[in-house]
């Protein structure tokens, strides 16, 4: 009995992670590459209780086949974000203060209402930046008074769709626009920061919406914001940020293809997880939240903060602008077919309606 237990366990997380596999838009297709920590775990546990209770025969082999099968897939897609392989974003060899900027990310989750916590985190660790998502005139309201003086430059886009953004920034701010990429009630805050020591960089905050049943029935428009976005890197290459709740795990199929056709470095590789949601569910947290990096940019230091409220952690990371050392990095390149299949995607999401 335990025997068939244990093997009908393992070929359901190996089928789990074979459908993540397919190449579709569907929810709950793409659903299936967010757990892929949890499903190695439970792929590992079953391995080794099948390894030590079961005394042979034919369900101990289909359940460390199976099982074994799927650690070593998910483990595919994890190993790069953990300290078991090589960084892809160079760490500074100095801290120098006029060519570096911090941002804070911080989903706040439209109806959380403790808004302290998160100014006191902004005044403790001074970031240069400030992003704010899922933010509605409330938590305007709230954050204005706090950080006009020291952050005077901002965009503003109060919505209570779950999908408002707020950018609280010291350093000045300029070709500063709101655009909606693909869904006419998604923003995006595109625009130049100018560092200390008078070099200009570009920034691109989005918050795309999720594959999820209430709310997008398929990635499909998520997805073309995301290659959107690194086609105009590729077609424009500049020193390049693009930060925010991405509503995409860092290992997805998606979010490599971006980097791929953007030239993007993640600085998470080689370094960690970093999961940011979910806050209240230890068990069930993925990396939904990112900034990633053209390669002119070394790490400073990059940190998750503590909990305020919300169902995301906030994110704060230091670059440093570091243009001389872009040679060091070994930026993604993508195929003429996957550069292809993005501008499919693109174009898809332009033209195909959300039904849900």
């Amino acid at each position: 009995m335990l025997g068939i237990l244990l093997g009908s366990i393992a070929i359901v997380l190996l089928i789990a992670t074979l459908i993540a596999r397919i190449e579709l838009h569907w929810w709950w297709i793409r659903s299936f590459e967010f757990p892929r920590l949890q499903i190695a775990c439970l792929a590992l546990i079953t391995w080794l209780l099948a390894a030590v209770l079961l005394e042979g025969g034919s369900w101990q082999w289909v359940t460390l086949l199976a099982s074994g099968i799927t650690f070593l897939i998910q483990g595919y897609y994890i190993m790069p974000f953990t300290r078991l392989w090589p960084i892809q974003v160079k760490t500074a060899k100095s801290n120098d203060g006029d060519k570096t900027i911090t941002l804070l990310i911080a989903n706040v989750l439209t109806p959380n209402r403790q808004a302290q916590p998160l100014i006191d985190m902004i005044k403790q660790h001074q970031p240069d930046i400030i992003l704010t998502l899922e933010s509605d005139q409330w938590w305007q309201d709230q954050l204005d008074p706090a950080l006009a003086k020291q952050w005077p430059n901002s965009v503003k886009i109060p919505l209570d769709n779950l999908y408002g953004m707020h950018l609280y920034s010291h350093l000045e701010l300029t070709d500063t626009s709101v655009e909606w990429l693909i869904q006419d009630d998604i923003p995006s805050i595109h625009t130049r920061v100018t560092l200390a020591n008078g070099d200009s960089i570009r920034l691109f905050a989005l918050h795309p919406r999720p594959p999820a049943p209430s709310e997008s029935e398929k990635s499909l428009w998520r997805d073309a914001e995301l290659l959107l976005i690194g086609k105009r890197i590729h077609d424009d290459p500049q020193p390049t940020l693009v930060a925010g709740d991405l509503n995409d795990v860092a290992w997805s199929r998606t979010t490599r293809l971006f980097c791929r056709v953007g030239g993007m470095l993640d600085p998470r590789r080689g370094r960690g997880l970093f999961s940011t949601f979910h806050a209240k569910y230890p068990l069930l947290r993925w990396p939904l939240d990112h900034i990633f990096v053209t390669e002119h940019f070394t790490l400073v230091g990059m940190q998750r903060l503590k909990y305020f409220g919300s169902d995301h952690f906030p994110m704060l990371a230091t670059f440093c602008y570091r243009p001389s050392r872009k040679n060091e990095a070994e930026t993604p390149e993508a195929s003429t077919e996957e550069r292809s299949e993005a501008s499919e995607t693109i174009q898809e999401g332009k033209t195909e309606k959300q039904e849900t």
